[in-house]
């Protein structure tokens, strides 16, 4: 339900004028009956579980509790659309639109005990899920969250594209000798400027190889000599410091993080060097000297 299930203020500024116990009491029962009415439609529709967007009058739990129906206030709204999508039910405003073609189904429902949190398991369409992480401290579950997010994506980008290249330093490795051959083909400071580029994508398999203990020095050397023997796919294994073949030990990922990563680092020199040519060409500019 995206609306509340409690008694809503009126559109307009009015005023009741109650001068008798009886009028007190009458107004009471009216609202209770009216309460008492949303949860009898609801529990009428055949619904057992109850996402509500916004608030539940205390009367409405009572009669839905009741009757056995676990209601749930305050949900918020991407929570209700993935509810929504994997339980296959629709979200609708008022009680009255509740009927079968509108109930989702789920195996189970049921709160945590000592948490905040309800689990529906058993979907219908479980391709919405919700992942729950857990940590010491708030920064370990934010860095563990950015990780989920990153996988996430990455795997996003893989079934979208269908397209991948092998991981461990191969490509950058292969991209660098294949750029010195091109940077051969020209003269002068273009060829400087070619090799310079090429040099710059040895940082990922030292720093690969740095992080995980070996010396980078050897490393290079050793995928470099492979990457010349014809092993397009060789990269590093950070766990035993060989040089194996990415594609048969599986290490891949998407074709667009590894382009959208270069092109990135590309542009980003880009803009360093044309800033920095920007301030050595003023650095010589002066206020003009008056006496």
């Amino acid at each position: 339900l995206a609306q509340p299930l409690e008694i809503t203020k009126t559109q307009v500024k009015s005023k009741i004028k109650i001068t008798t116990s009886e009028q007190m009491r009458a107004f009471s029962e009216q609202e209770r009956a009216a309460l008492q009415n949303l949860a009898e439609t609801i529990v009428a529709a055949g619904a057992n579980v109850v996402l509500c967007q916004k608030g539940i009058a205390d009367a409405v739990q009572y009669y839905l509790s009741k009757h056995g129906v676990y209601a749930v206030e305050d949900v918020k709204e991407d929570d209700m659309k993935f509810a929504a999508r994997a339980l296959c039910g629709v979200i609708v405003n008022k009680p009255e639109e509740l009927d079968a073609t509108t109930l989702g189904h789920a195996e189970a429902a049921e709160e945590l005990p000592d948490t905040e949190l309800t689990v529906i398991s058993g979907c219908d369409n479980p391709k919405a899920v919700t992942i729950l992480l857990r940590g010491s401290s708030q920064l370990l579950v934010d860095e563990l969250e950015r990780a989920v997010y990153d996988g996430a994506r990455v795997v996003q980008d893989a079934v979208e594209d269908g397209r991948f290249t092998v991981g461990g330093g191969s490509v950058e490795i292969e991209l660098q000798m294949r750029i010195r051959d091109y940077a051969a083909t020209f003269g002068g400071r273009v060829q400087l400027a070619v090799e310079a580029f090429a040099n710059a994508f040895e940082v990922i398999p030292k720093t690969l190889a740095e992080n995980s203990g070996f010396d980078p020095i050897d490393k290079v050397v050793a995928l470099k000599k492979a990457h010349a023997d014809g092993e397009k796919h060789a990269g590093l294994n950070v766990y035993t410091g060989e040089v194996v073949d990415m594609l048969e030990a599986g290490v891949i990922e998407p074709e667009r993080v590894k382009t959208q990563a270069i092109k990135s680092a590309t542009e980003t020199a880009m803009l360093l060097t044309r800033v920095d040519d920007m301030l050595i060409t003023q650095a010589g500019a002066g206020p003009a000297d008056f006496e």
